[in-house]
């Protein structure tokens, strides 16, 4: 029986990275490999579905790391991806909860994995996010037009957690209505589903730009 399942979304093509960032080498390995890694040890998880590009083979992540029980091609957008994973997860096996991450976020620790599957279970849907420590301003065509009172304001991560039934609702909804969110917890949020935040990890960064990896580089060493 699978309780926890997670979908590994890596079907980007890293427009801003110059190449798929997933693939990017740091320390001699993969930046999806070490997402992996982590995802495979979590004794909470129990199943992971790869969501790629098409031109991957699902043969080697599957010799390397046993709970990857399927995998499927990536859509246009990163919701569409998500919705691929998510329906063959579905004919696969239907799990109490399901776990989304970026496959671009290569530090992800083991703890936070936890909180969220914990907090999912109870409150039905989690997301990990940080404080804004710098002032937000509002600009239009190169000038400020105000500042933004950051005090409610959060950074969202992933792993973002649901019960399954959430998740379901979420992306059938946005799917009906042609709505793309940037994240799952919007297409919840949307709904008039609550929410729950989980203190999320400085550094669970995302690799978006080639500076990142260096960041990466350096936390490796935190």
């Amino acid at each position: 029986m699978i309780r926890t399942a997670v979908l590994v979304v890596a079907a980007g093509a890293g427009k801003r990275f110059g190449e798929p960032k997933q693939f990017a080498y740091l320390r001699g390995k993969p930046v999806l490999e070490w997402t992996l890694e982590t995802f495979d040890t979590h004794p909470g998880v129990d199943a992971i579905i790869l969501v790629l590009p098409e031109e991957q083979s699902l043969k080697h992540y599957r010799m390397r790391y046993p709970k990857i029980i399927d995998s499927v091609a990536g859509g246009e957008k990163r919701q569409d991806s998500v919705w691929q994973g998510f329906r063959l997860l579905v004919a696969r096996e239907i799990p109490e909860i399901v776990l989304v991450h970026d496959g671009a976020r290569p530090l992800v620790r083991a703890d936070l994995i936890s909180r969220v599957i914990a907090v999912a279970g109870v409150d039905g849907a989690a997301v990990p996010v940080l404080p804004i420590e710098d002032t937000i301003k509002e600009a239009r065509e190169g000038r400020v037009t105000g500042t933004v009172d950051r005090t409610f304001l959060a950074r969202a991560q992933t792993p973002q957690g649901f019960r399954f039934e959430v998740l379901k609702k979420g992306l059938e909804a946005a799917r009906r209505d042609r709505f793309y969110g940037t994240d799952e917890a919007a297409l919840v949020e949307r709904l008039g589903i609550p929410v729950t935040t989980v203190a999320g990890d400085p550094r669970n960064i995302k690799i978006t730009t080639p500076i990142d990896m260096n960041i990466a580089e350096a936390l490796l060493d935190v």
